[in-house]
């Protein structure tokens, strides 16, 4: 790991830390270990996955732990009527972004849009919401079909 990889993880953990402690919580090493997973992996992930990439993490400890940490902002569960729930660090603690979702497998990416477009969408959303009275806060878009595994190719 660089050392501004090492300087990123380093704040990640400092942020994750403080918002335990809001919450009367520690920063155990299981829980450091959920977040270094996440941070390393990147993307929306399964617990079955997060448990294969957090070698020696019980499955009951996860899912407490990733309860305290959702709980405390710094993870969020994604619920898309997959088998499983997707997981994946706060998005203010990494970067905006939205989800492509497949209907099919479940595979939940993660996609970002360019800040010409990002604006354009705030603009519009804003122009929704203060007519109906509504002040925004953020948005959150996911866009659900067929992953280029699950969408049927031609007829052989």
């Amino acid at each position: 790991m660089t050392a501004a990889a090492n300087g990123a993880g380093a704040e990640l953990h400092r942020l994750v830390g403080e918002r335990l402690g809001e919450r009367d919580q520690r920063y155990t090493a299981s829980r450091r270990q959920i977040i270094d997973a996440f941070a390393v992996l990147a993307r929306p992930v399964t617990l079955p996955e997060l448990l294969t990439r957090a070698k020696g993490l019980a499955q009951s400890s996860a899912y407490r732990n990733l309860a305290v940490l959702e709980e405390a902002g710094a993870v969020r569960r994604l619920l898309h009527g997959a088998d499983h729930a997707h997981y994946e660090l706060a998005e203010d603690l990494t970067e905006h972004h939205h989800h492509l979702i497949c209907v099919e497998c479940g595979l939940i990416r993660d996609i970002t849009l360019g800040s010409t477009l990002e604006r354009s969408l705030d603009n519009a959303l804003d122009g929704v919401a203060s007519a109906e009275g509504f002040t925004p806060t953020h948005h959150a878009i996911d866009i659900y079909g067929r992953c280029a595994d699950c969408v049927p190719g031609p007829p052989a």
